[in-house]
């Protein structure tokens, strides 16, 4: 039903559209970049164009039919600035990238529409990198091509030899870091943050020791608050993990001391929020529910009727981490008062602690990372949250509430300083998906994932020779 509804939203917009320019048809698609990029649409895809490997402008400009996924200016410009600044400066990978925007013959969008209702909201098709897959599916936003949407109001741009669709995002091909020798990386790291990211890259610098490396590292699991204080203000750490995205104002102290953050995505986790294993009542809770339960509700009677009249007792992350503030922004619209203001409430940066509390009470009810629920399924249960439970199925189809993504922070003056960062979190994001589901949380998605790899190779590349 949910495909069935994007896809026709998609027929809706296609026919108040105006953008099947019918009237380039005597022109290539090379022309109508070269001509839109004179309007201000192309003008970075053409230089990306004129930069890479002459074969690109050839087939955009031959005979054989092609459709090519275009990003605007607009979508290059979401790229980090060095990142963008090293496409360009590669054109061998530059060529690769571009060619992962186009398709070999024409897609029209009621072809697409066609193979979304055939394949159930989602089908691949291969790009003229390597035949690389591309990811279509029906969304909430209409149709996407890996990460990025569809300009519903561009679409069918025809050519003489083809069509472009307009889209949102660069689409970054599988990237494939250089290879890390841990036995060959000298000097020592630092990090600090999220209780939730902690445990995973404490997995990754526990493989990377066992591999060799001789240097010193710590970890150290403070909330991901107290872990930008840390890289921010104090400048004590190489790195940083978050279970949130980096606050405005947390940037500003970043840069005060000269430092410019740049987000790496590791992995996705599911908040769960958990209850006693004696506890047979609560099974599945509504979003009104769920807010009720960690605010003005004294007794699970409050939250329904037909639950017993004991009183609730809350165990949840101290103010200080990232899991507090994304349950927050999600579930009371970014307002802390209704939590904090709980009675029975027990916040702690542990996550131990917090466990160890909804153990000991069969009314007790608590949220944490998903790791800490895993690791202590026999004894405690957790929420399905309006139907949805937490597990993989959920969180790749984008439908539990509570899933989130997981950062790394960095930054580039100090991986130029300590070389062994760089290198570190290469072998972090070539390794992540090997350890991340014994550690108890889900892989980012892979476009996500691929962003984060060319981030990682234009810092460190030099250090550990091309891709």
């Amino acid at each position: 039903m949910k495909v069935r509804v994007f896809v026709l939203a998609m027929i809706m917009a296609l026919l108040t559209s105006v953008m099947a320019v019918s009237a380039q048809d005597e022109s290539t698609i090379a022309d109508i970049v070269v001509a839109q990029a004179g309007e201000g649409e192309f003008t970075i895809l053409l230089a990306a164009a004129q930069a890479a490997d002459p074969a690109v402008l050839d087939a955009l400009s031959g005979e054989g039919e092609l459709t090519v996924f275009a990003p605007t200016d607009a979508a290059f410009a979401e790229l980090p600035e060095f990142v963008l600044e090293y496409l360009l400066a590669n054109p061998d990978l530059l060529t690769q990238v571009l060619l992962y925007h186009v398709v070999d013959g024409t897609v029209m969008s009621e072809d697409v529409v066609g193979l979304l209702e055939e394949n159930e909201g989602q089908f691949t098709v291969a790009s003229m990198d390597m035949g690389n897959e591309l990811t279509v599916a029906a969304t909430d936003m209409g149709v996407s091509i890996d990460q990025a949407n569809l300009n519903m109001e561009m679409l069918d741009i025809t050519a003489s030899n083809g069509v472009i669709h307009v889209i949102d995002s660069v689409l970054v091909p599988p990237i494939t870091l250089p290879t890390v020798d841990p036995a060959t990386v000298e000097g020592d790291m630092v990090s600090a943050g999220s209780s939730t990211v902690g445990p995973l890259t404490q997995a990754i610098a526990d493989d990377f020791v066992e591999a060799g490396y001789p240097g010193d590292y710590t970890n150290a699991i403070t909330g991901s608050g107290a872990g930008f204080e840390r890289f921010c203000e104090a400048g004590e750490t190489d790195f940083s993990n978050a279970s949130r995205a980096i606050r405005d104002s947390e940037i500003e102290a970043c840069n005060s001391i000269g430092l410019d953050p740049i987000e790496i995505r590791v992995g996705t986790d599911a908040i769960a929020v958990v209850v006693n294993a004696e506890n047979d009542f609560a099974t599945d809770v509504t979003a009104e529910e769920l807010a009720l339960i960690f605010s003005t509700a004294t007794t699970w009677s409050d939250v329904r009727s037909d639950w017993p009249a004991e009183e609730i007792i809350r165990y949840f992350p101290g103010t200080d981490s990232g899991t507090f503030d994304f349950f927050v922004e999600e579930v009371f619209e970014e307002d802390e008062a209704p939590l904090l203001g709980a009675s029975n409430g027990n916040p702690n940066e542990n996550d131990d602690v917090l466990v160890a509390g909804v153990q000991d009470n069969p009314f007790a009810v608590g949220f944490f990372g998903f790791a800490f629920f895993t690791q202590n399924e026999d004894t405690l249960n957790a929420l399905a949250l309006d139907g949805v439970s937490p597990n993989q199925a959920s969180v790749d189809a984008g439908t539990y509430p509570l899933a989130r993504p997981l950062f790394v922070y960095a930054d580039a003056g100090i991986i130029e300083e300590k070389p062994q960062v760089g290198q570190f979190l290469s072998y972090y994001l070539s390794n992540v998906n090997n350890v991340i589901g014994e550690v108890g949380y889900f892989p980012a998605n892979p476009f996500a994932l691929n962003i984060a790899k060319l981030e990682i190779l234009a810092l460190t590349d030099g250090m550990m020779g091309g891709m």
